[in-house]
């Protein structure tokens, strides 16, 4: 129990700002064995972008609400997902080559791509959000509890999304340049299983109220799959930034398939 409470310390210190322990460090074996708390972290995260939500919207408009939670977000990982999906906008947009790319995505400089790459992304989520916040009293999932598992749930499932491509696929650099390698270079069947079951259950729990919002993970899986086709074309792998653009990507394309099952189922 202490050794896998060492290692979920060590999964929150990499994914997220939160104070950890000072005993806790980036040993590479904990490093590989933290990717099956991944999705855990997602259950924190989204639980503090619903939590600023829920208490900024009795004082604010939902809109001021929305936006302050996604700052709540950010804040809480140091913006690592986002960062990632910036140097893949960068990488892919301006790279080539399968070196150029890596090159570009290496440079801590954000480029044009990845600043309207940004931009695109969070006024997509913001609408997508707002939309789902209005489509949830349409559909009776007006309690606090509904609305917590829908923000924690796209959390959890775009982060399973993204930690498995570590399963399933080769790493790209032949090097350790990037912060992502320790993660990256062994796991075992704990870290798979763990990673499902807290990728999955707050999905679970909340299809007890509808069931067909397990169908959700049909589009996030299918863009999960066409994003490792993307990357596997141009740099024969993945990277840490490919993980983090997957996430951001996987978790506004969750939010989008919520509100397509209510409109059509």
């Amino acid at each position: 129990m202490k050794k896998e409470i060492h290692i979920f310390f060590t999964a929150l210190m990499f994914y997220t700002r939160i104070p950890c322990p000072k005993n806790i460090d980036h040993d590479p074996d904990y490093l590989n064995k933290a990717s099956r708390y991944f999705p855990l972290i997602g259950w924190i995260v989204g639980g503090v972008c619903f939590g600023m939500y829920y208490l900024a919207s009795f004082v604010f408009s939902v809109e001021i609400a929305l936006i302050f939670s996604i700052i709540a977000g950010i804040l809480t990982t140091g913006a690592f997902h986002e960062d990632g999906f910036a140097d893949v906008c960068d990488g892919f947009g301006g790279g080539w080559t399968k070196e150029k790319i890596l090159l570009i995505m290496k440079d801590s400089a954000i480029g044009a791509y990845g600043t309207v790459g940004l931009v695109l992304l969070f006024l997509l989520k913001f609408e997508v959000v707002i939309s789902l916040v209005s489509k949830s009293e349409i559909v009776n999932l007006q309690s606090a509890v509904c609305n917590l598992l829908l923000f924690v749930s796209a959390h959890s499932v775009s982060r399973l999304a993204a930690v498995s491509i570590v399963f399933t696929h080769q790493y790209s650099r032949e090097d350790a340049s990037s912060k992502s390698k320790p993660i990256a270079q062994n796991f075992t069947r704990k870290e798979v299983i763990g990673a499902l079951f807290f990728g999955l259950l707050p999905l679970v729990i909340l299809s007890f109220f509808q069931w067909q919002l397990l169908l959700a993970l049909v589009p996030v899986f299918l863009a999960r799959f066409f994003l490792v086709r993307y990357f596997e074309k141009w740099i024969d792998g993945y990277t840490g930034d490919c993980l983090g653009a997957t996430q951001q990507v996987c978790e506004v394309v969750f939010y989008l398939s919520i509100i397509g099952i209510w409109k059509f189922i």
